[in-house]
């Protein structure tokens, strides 16, 4: 029997778990897996992009991480009508934009590692690999509070740093009261 192609196509497809009230586990990644997110100036612009997200979108902020080729976030969306792709779409845009202003100020091309061929055959620079990345809810309490510590430790197991708390691109340090956060943290009942 021969696979109908609108049929692969839909396999392919992320599931976004749409809804209220629930948190959601977002991962997304660098273009072919690339440490594009291993300079201080471009977790920065990653920082900065989830902050403008926030304040665009409303969701509630459990955690996240910059890693050097993905970031993590846990999020609660606060009203029913959130979805997550604007939040990501907003965090992504906003920093390849501050990409490529950053090469154009520098007089430097677009990288050859981050061209791509889309499916229009067209070439394009990517900075984010294609597709929605990593999307899961957490259900219970003890789910939640595993992917705050998942998501914290990610550095530590990637050898990055020994505790959480050294690694100033997470939330660790916020969820540890420390002020010199980066980006604050929601509270939120569990």
């Amino acid at each position: 029997m021969k696979s109908n192609p609108q049929d692969q196509q839909k396999f392919r497809r992320l599931t976004r778990h749409e809804g209220f009230g629930h948190a959601r586990e977002l991962t997304f990644s660098c273009f072919k897996q690339r440490p594009f997110l291993r300079s201080e100036r471009s977790r920065q612009w990653v920082v900065e992009a989830i902050r403008r997200s926030r304040d665009r979108h409303g969701f509630r902020l459990l955690a996240w991480v910059v890693m050097p080729e993905h970031v993590h976030l846990l999020v609660l969306p606060r009203r029913s009508d959130d979805e997550v792709g604007p939040i990501l779409k907003t965090i992504k845009q906003s920093v390849t934009r501050s990409s490529d202003l950053f090469l154009r100020s520098t007089g430097k091309p677009k990288p050859e590692s981050i061209a791509d061929r889309a499916p229009s055959g067209a070439i394009v620079h990517r900075l984010w690999q294609r597709g929605a990345g990593y999307d899961r809810k957490p259900y219970t309490n003890d789910a939640i509070c595993s992917s705050i510590e998942y998501i914290h430790a990610n550095p530590v197991r990637r050898g990055l740093c020994k505790s959480p708390l050294e690694w100033e691109w997470s939330g660790a340090r916020a969820l540890a009261g420390c002020a010199d956060s980066l980006l604050p943290l929601d509270r939120i009942r569990l």
